[in-house]
Order: structure tokens, then C-alpha cells, then sequence
């Protein structure tokens, strides 16, 4: 079973049926995914994984930010998140990065989102794998990933 087929897999166990998109070019940065959908970089949802103290941080922030992870996360969570690598991501997530959603972890996750994602109709999540996306509204985001909001930019 690929990312995007275990990810649909979740969605369904959540009763949540996504559109989700296939780009064969691929969507693995939100630069990329914005070329191919033909939007705004900001509206892409990125999820960026940190290690946590009890398992993996997610956090969904607009493509066009960066997480500003030793003061912000560090106020949010009460320690400095860590930086990860593939194998952590795909351990704690169960997806590659590049393709890692919002939402249908493997296991239990800290989500949070980035506030800036709030203030569009739309915005696009990855499917599972780096060539799947999804639009989602925010308010759908926040609910089906359980994420709690917060400044999280640099």
C-alpha cells in the first residue's frame, strides 16, 4: 500500500472523503505544488515534522512561512521540538516526507496549525505522497486534524 492509498484508508475510517488530485511532475515542495495547482504558494498547506517529547510534532503552516521552532514551539509545547529525519517521519507518521498530511497519522501526533492558514477560503494539504494534494478549507483543517491554532511563524 502506498502513502496516498494508506492516507485515503484513514480519511475513510474518519469519514472524510477527500478530492484528492494526482500530479505526476510531483508536489513535493509547496513551491511545487503551487506551480501545479496554479495558486498562491501561501495557500499550501505544508505539514513540517519535529520530535517531540511523546512522539512526532506536526505542524501545518502556509507554504509561504517558515516555523519559527526555538521560541515559538518552545512556548507552545514547553520544550524545543527536534529536528527529524526520513526514517523518523515515516515511523511516527507513516508517510515520506514530501507527502506527509495533515491529518491520518499512524500514530498519535501533536498537531498544531499556523494561524495565516485561517485566512483562505481554501488551501491545499498533501495526499499521503509527494504527487497527491487536497483542498480542504480551514475550518475542515483545523477540525479533522484536531490541530490547535498558534502564531508558529518566523
Amino acid at each position: 500500500m502506498d502513502g496516498h492509498e494508506l492516507w485515503l484508508s484513514q480519511c475513510a475510517n474518519m469519514g472524510y472523503k477527500p478530492e484528492a488530485r494526482l500530479y505526476a511532475e510531483g508536489t513535493r515542495t509547496s513551491q511545487d505544488a503551487a506551480d501545479q495547482l496554479g495558486c498562491d504558494v501561501a495557500h499550501i498547506a505544508k505539514s513540517i515534522v519535529f520530535a517531540g517529547q511523546d512522539g512526532a510534532v506536526v505542524v501545518i503552516t502556509s507554504g509561504a512561512n517558515r516555523v519559527e521552532r526555538k521560541r515559538k514551539l518552545k512556548r507552545l509545547l514547553g520544550y524545543k521540538p527536534s529536528m527529524t529525519d526520513a526514517e523518523y517521519i515515516i515511523e511516527n507518521t507513516g508517510y515520506a516526507p514530501g507527502g506527509v498530511p495533515p491529518f491520518g497519522h499512524t500514530k498519535p501526533c501533536t498537531v498544531l496549525i499556523d494561524e495565516d492558514l485561517l485566512q483562505y477560503d481554501l488551501v491545499w494539504g498533501a495526499g499521503g505522497t509527494a504527487k497527491t494534494v487536497f483542498p480542504i478549507t480551514p475550518d475542515e483543517l483545523v477540525s479533522l486534524s484536531r490541530a490547535a491554532v498558534a502564531d508558529v511563524k518566523q
